[in-house]
């Protein structure tokens, strides 16, 4: 770490407010976390949260492998100006991945998975942080390009539902996923253009704006009820199954199951008025400007209903009713609880108040305030009045996982954001396609097979989607009279049709499938109102 710490490590001890200790021990913390026999594979945490009130049968703890907090981890290591370890950490993810260009939700050091729910974020950051690290001009040492691809082609044809959004308990359209998802494939694009191959980057690209012109759609609610005169802002998440290919996708409707609730407390609540801050993530990639409406009226939101003072500044929770943390009497978490507030997000709002140029010394004081005397962040704080008998103390760690590496890898790249003047997490080449004029995008709908929309507007370009090559035979007249499109193929493993709706069309658009390898009919007719 001496050699290190001369050589590369940027001296952003001037805009921390505890000399760097923090600092520089949040770097120490995270090289610490890498496993010695298997290169590249950082741990969430070394610690197990609640470990007292665990057995031996609790194998897990956070000493897993998670793609979402290892590349957190890395790329705080590569704000402080460290890449070697990121570059040992994208070689372990590539060696990680699985046949189908996805990952297991979170796996042992030697890449056995260990949970195996379905988080698309967790497909989209390998990809960040390669883009990252090319930015940077890094010697990767190997061809990254194969594991972009096959990782892109998984978002494409697995997307948009989310089995699992970034806090691991709900299907659906997630603000956060969403956000990872189309910065991953804008990055992904070029990476495939810069081998030449337009045709493959320009089908990537216009599926991320497939996602990205149906963020509001999916995700804000139009009936708010959490602050007296919001009516639209973002939700946590749209439950959607993704088992079920024609899901209400309407972010006004639903219910959203929240596990962990103490025993005899409801555990359903409506979808509209679960809140979190992931929405914050469209800012931070450049998907949306700070000053966006509902951007502003969302943070509005969050910060009436998750924040918490504390005598060292505030913390935000995950979202309302959650209940995964520190029991009501400050026992520890077994099955149940409720969750408390979580340092990281408190990072996570200070990069959002620095994009939106306000002044983000209170959020990096913040965070040193809720170290440890030993410079360890911890996942969760208590966020109520003390309780000294069991050691609570508002704004003091609780029993949850400490240190958290998701939490010191925000905190150093707070620091890097701020003495940068910019989010270290935008990526400007998503901010040249979303921000601007918007010229490249394209308005389009996608049907397919896990996602049978019933409707497609007028002036829309209708794509319909498959796993395998087939002829379309279609009609705009009820069948009057047919037309015949045979698809174009991909090297993502999705073929496609597209047919272009004009501003006078009135019947439904119908159709069926002729499946080439196999020669046979699809046995079916799908239609899709004109809206």
């Amino acid at each position: 770490m001496e050699a290190i710490s001369r050589r590369n490590i940027r001296p952003l001890e001037d805009v921390s407010y505890n000399d760097g200790k923090l600092y520089h021990n949040s770097i120490s913390l995270l090289l610490a976390h890498e496993d010695k026999l298997y290169p590249g594979a950082l741990i969430a945490s070394l610690a197990i949260p609640w470990g007292e009130a665990k057995n031996d049968q609790d194998e897990g703890g956070y000493h897993l492998v998670w793609t979402r907090d290892m590349v957190s981890s890395v790329s705080g290591l590569v704000a402080a100006g460290e890449t070697e370890t990121a570059v040992r950490s994208l070689i372990y993810l590539a060696t990680s991945q699985q046949e189908d260009g996805g990952f297991a939700q979170n796996f042992w050091v030697d890449g056995e998975p260990y949970w195996k729910g379905i988080q698309l974020d967790e497909v989209a950051f390998p990809i960040l942080l390669a883009w990252l690290l090319h930015q940077q001009k890094t010697c990767l040492k190997f061809d990254i390009y194969p594991m972009v691809l096959r990782a892109a082609g998984y978002l494409i044809r697995n997307g948009p539902v989310t089995q699992q959004e970034r806090w691991e308990e709900n299907s659906g359209y997630s603000p956060s996923t969403l956000a990872s998802s189309i910065a991953a494939l804008i990055c992904a694009a070029q990476f495939v253009r810069q081998r030449g191959d337009e045709a493959t980057a320009k089908f990537i690209e216009e599926y991320a704006d497939f996602l990205e012109c149906h963020i509001e759609a999916w995700t804000v609610t139009t009936e708010g009820t959490l602050v007296p005169g919001i009516k639209r802002h973002y939700i946590r998440i749209t439950p959607s199954d993704i088992n079920n290919p024609q899901a209400d996708e309407n972010p006004n409707q639903g219910t959203l199951f929240i596990s962990s609730q103490p025993p005899g407390e409801p555990a359903e609540f409506p979808a509209k008025e679960i809140v979190d801050g992931g929405f914050l993530q469209l800012v931070r990639y450049g998907i949306r400007k700070p000053d966006d409406p509902i951007i502003v009226d969302s943070v509005k939101v969050i910060d009436a209903v998750l924040k918490v003072d504390t005598p060292v500044g505030p913390c935000w929770h995950r979202y309302n009713h959650d209940g995964y943390g520190q029991q009501k009497d400050g026992s520890p978490y077994t099955s149940w609880g409720k969750g408390r507030a979580w340092p990281l997000l408190t990072g996570e709002r200070g990069h959002y108040e620095l994009a939106a140029g306000g002044d983000v010394k209170t959020y990096i004081k913040a965070m040193e305030g809720f170290a440890s005397d030993t410079c360890l962040l911890p996942e969760q704080v208590w966020d109520e009045a003390d309780i000294p008998d069991v050691y609570m103390f508002l704004g003091k760690p609780t029993g949850s996982a400490m240190p958290l590496m998701w939490a010191h890898a925000e905190y150093i790249k707070l620091l890097r954001s701020t003495d940068d003047g910019q989010v270290f997490d935008f990526i400007p080449e998503v901010a040249n396609r979303y921000l601007g004029e918007r010229k490249q995008c394209k308005s389009l709908e996608i049907w397919k097979f896990n996602r049978q929309i019933s409707q497609v507007k007028k002036g829309q370009t209708l794509r319909i989607d498959a796993l395998a090559s087939f002829q379309l035979y279609w009609s705009d007249d009820d069948w009057q009279t047919t037309q015949d499109m045979l698809s174009t193929s991909t090297k993502l493993g999705v073929n496609f049709v597209d047919i272009s709706i004009s501003d006078n069309q009135q019947q439904s658009i119908n159709f069926t499938f002729f499946w080439i390898e196999s020669s046979k009919w699809e046995g079916h007719n799908y239609t899709v109102r004109i809206s």
